[in-house]
């Protein structure tokens, strides 16, 4: 094996470059790797488009918030370990403060105006999250098979409470892909970065590094619980609570959505109609859709504090998909090689579709949407994502108005 190359830059180069990014970067995961490409692979020419294809190959296999997972191999192949540190918060620093102070500022949404805004948000997510369904179903479920998963998927969560459900689904889904050895899409990672797939590129990781990252990943999967059941606290059930979503989310962003609402609204932590409004508020923010875990950190009521439980939220959700990256970079090459291994992940790409349908149902929008005029504002956002290919703060901002305007009327 060829050896690792060395980083040829500095931490605060990385900074300085993903904060640029970190407060412009508005659309979502896709538009994010766009961002990432225009700016570090074609201006500042950090690496070739052939590497970038393949480090986004990489993310979206494995589960975690893709576009942070580059942005923080990224940084680790320019700078090393504080590079890679440096590109995370600079990229997520912004849009965790903006939400942050919209959780502080929640009481200020207390008059019908106020109120009404906070409901338009939430219909924004309904158009937001029946987007995303529709993109990632015409993606991943192009065939009868991929369809039949997805909707199986769908029916075992809304018929089966709890996250054990979901898991489940996407652990048969994948195990239906195996068996069934469903076609992959080589070129999709060259598609959505306008390059070629290549060899795998190379960080400055180790084997043993990496077999520790993966050793530590397992280790908080399964000794949190174990450590909440022997010494239980709020704080802990927290930081068990998000490292699990943040484990489980395969597809992008908007799937954290039914794991962390089966973990805080299910339990009673947050309640589904400031839910729904901090997932609104998240799709006006630059930056990456998983710092939604600090608006939910900062509402939950732990006795440390609203900063502290955002932090400690947002460090949970965050950590798993960056230590499942690290520690499978240096053997990415052989694995992805493997058509079974290509094959079981489509049938979990199926079941991720299904399990975003059933919580666009539930509870979006069975929550959201009670009366016709909220129905017309949700769709009018909806037609401004799909038909007017308006970006996500557009419609952000007519369902805030359209929000307030059905609050101020009692439509």
């Amino acid at each position: 094996m060829p050896p690792a190359p060395q980083p040829r830059g500095s931490a605060g180069e990385v900074f300085r470059a993903f904060l640029k990014l970190g407060l412009t970067s508005f659309g979502g995961p896709i538009a994010h790797l766009g961002y990432f490409r225009q700016e570090l692979v074609l201006r500042r020419k950090w690496l070739d488009e052939a590497a970038y294809a393949d480090l986004v190959a990489l993310c979206q296999f494995l589960p975690g918030p893709a576009s942070s997972q580059v942005g923080f191999a990224l940084g680790l192949m320019r700078a090393g370990p504080l590079g890679a540190l440096a590109a995370w918060t600079a990229f997520t620093l912004p849009s965790a403060l903006l939400l942050v102070a919209f959780a502080l500022g929640a009481p200020l949404f207390a008059g019908p105006l106020g109120q009404g805004l906070v409901a338009g948000l939430k219909l924004v997510a309904v158009a937001i999250i029946a987007h995303a369904v529709l993109g990632m179903a015409r993606a991943l479920c192009p065939d009868r098979e991929r369809a039949t998963l997805a909707l199986a998927a769908a029916a075992i969560v809304l018929l089966v409470a709890g996250p054990l459900a979901q898991v489940a689904a996407i652990a048969l889904a994948a195990l239906a892909g195996l068996t069934l050895r469903l076609p992959t899409a080589g070129a999709a990672a060259g598609a959505a970065t306008g390059g070629t797939p290549a060899p795998a590129s190379r960080a400055p990781v180790s084997r043993l590094a990496g077999l520790v990252c993966l050793a530590l990943f397992v280790l908080l999967l399964v000794g949190l619980p174990l450590a909440q059941l022997v010494a239980p606290s709020q704080a802990l059930a927290v930081l068990d609570a998000f490292y699990r979503a943040g484990a489980l989310v395969f597809g992008g962003g908007h799937v954290v959505l039914p794991l962390l609402e089966a973990e805080v609204v299910r339990s009673g932590w947050v309640g589904a109609q400031s839910f729904l409004a901090g997932y609104g508020a998240a799709q006006a923010v630059p930056g990456p859709l998983f710092t939604f875990a600090a608006y939910l950190g900062a509402v939950i009521a732990l006795p440390q504090g609203a900063v502290f439980g955002a932090a400690l939220a947002l460090v949970a959700i965050f950590l798993p998909g960056l230590l499942l990256l690290v520690g499978v970079l240096p053997f990415w090459q052989a694995f992805r090689a493997r058509t079974g291994a290509r094959a079981a992940m489509a049938g979990a790409n199926a079941a991720v579709v299904g399990i975003l349908g059933a919580a666009l149902y539930d509870p979006v929008f069975a929550s959201a949407v009670t009366t016709p005029a909220q129905f017309t504002v949700a769709l009018a956002c909806f037609v401004l994502l799909t038909a007017w290919k308006a970006p996500p703060w557009i419609a952000v901002l007519v369902g805030g108005l359209g929000g307030m305007l059905i609050g101020a009327t009692g439509w």
